[in-house]
């Protein structure tokens, strides 16, 4: 215990190129592991040299023979699924270190502004409407604007009147939730079709079944760009949480950014929840956790985040899909179950402050 609390130490010690070499050595060793795993289990078992051999000739390296099934399974059933799932976890991981920082609150996470209920909205409309049904991208499409919508919505009550606050966007995204969540409610009990109503559950439940190398195309770009736009500026953040004043006095320009990063977080959170359905404590537990062992540096914390959150998706997913065969487990519900007293575990041990740069 004293050797891992001395590690520990060493590891905040070291210069912030140094920790961000290792740390995301380390997390990205453990995406890889996880996701060649997820990619032989299923109920076409592939043992993972197969698997190995498989990426292997997908860049022109000769390898044995495998099974034809077996490419097909993992091209075009596992891979993107997986790559979905990485992609999903990386941006709430990312978002919810920012909205954590931002607010200055190791509460915070991506949907505090609203963004996970506008999502759901957005959704729910397109399947009661039967356009889900029409055309597969109807879903994400609406989910996604509705996603912006919502954080739009939230971010113009904030600055009305010409002055922005933060805590008056907080408090907006706490009604604005509640009200979306509320119209979602009626058309739940409203809604006369058995079978759009189960499908609008499944939905909320959060999940990664069916995804298609579509739906990477549509929430890759989104979720790289936001996530890419977030790292640049995880100094000014961290300049940010020292306060304003002391902010400006080092040269950021605390309004222009702070909207930045709050449009960023936003987009990648829109992203991600229109792929996956609401996927809980991603971006809420893996932020904070990471900040209790790695300390509050954003410029180490955002891409750790990232890395961290896609193998804790990935692995859930896996679970998901896995563990009640034939059937799946929903992952947004696997993550609230694991998240919730994993976290409220967390906040018994930490009762201290984590946010001292």
């Amino acid at each position: 215990m004293v050797a891992g609390i001395q590690s520990l130490r060493g590891y905040r010690q070291m210069g912030v190129t140094t920790r961000l070499v290792l740390g995301m050595s380390i997390l990205l060793l453990l995406v890889v592991v996880v996701g060649l795993i997820s990619l032989s289990l299923g109920p076409v078992d592939i043992p993972i040299s197969h698997v190995a051999w498989i990426a292997l000739s997908a860049i022109g390296i000769d390898v044995p023979e495998f099974g034809r099934t077996e490419q097909l399974v993992i091209d075009q059933i596992r891979l993107p699924r997986i790559v979905v799932g990485a992609a999903v976890g990386m941006a709430l991981g990312v978002a919810g270190a920012t909205m954590q920082g931002l607010f200055r609150n190791p509460m915070a996470d991506p949907g505090i502004i609203g963004v996970s209920a506008g999502g759901a909205l957005g959704a729910v409309v397109a399947i009661a409407a039967g356009l889900a049904g029409l055309f597969f991208l109807a879903l994400p499409v609406f989910a996604f604007v509705g996603a912006l919508g919502a954080a739009l919505l939230v971010y113009g009550i904030a600055v009305v009147g010409g002055h922005f606050s933060m805590a008056t966007l907080l408090l907006a995204g706490v009604a604005v939730n509640a009200f979306l969540g509320a119209i979602v409610s009626a058309i739940i009990i409203v809604l006369p079709d058995n079978e759009a109503l189960r499908e609008i559950l499944f939905w909320l439940a959060g999940g990664l079944d069916s995804r298609s190398w579509e739906h990477v195309r549509i929430a890759g770009p989104l979720i790289l760009g936001s996530a890419a736009v977030l790292l640049l500026l995880a100094r000014d953040l961290n300049l940010l949480m020292l306060g304003d004043d002391e902010a400006r006095s080092m040269g950021v320009r605390v309004g222009l950014t702070r909207v930045t990063m709050l449009l960023a977080a936003s987009l990648a959170t829109g992203a991600a929840v229109a792929v996956s359905g609401t996927i809980a404590f991603v971006g809420l537990v893996v932020p904070h956790t990471l900040r209790l062992i790695l300390g509050p540096d954003n410029r180490v914390l955002i891409p750790m985040s990232a890395l961290g959150g896609a193998a804790f998706v990935i692995l859930a997913d896996t679970v998901a899909r896995t563990v009640i065969q034939p059937a799946e487990f929903r992952v947004g519900i696997l993550t609230a179950f694991v998240g919730a007293p994993f976290f409220i575990l967390l906040l018994i041990k930490n009762k201290r402050q984590v946010y001292s740069l």
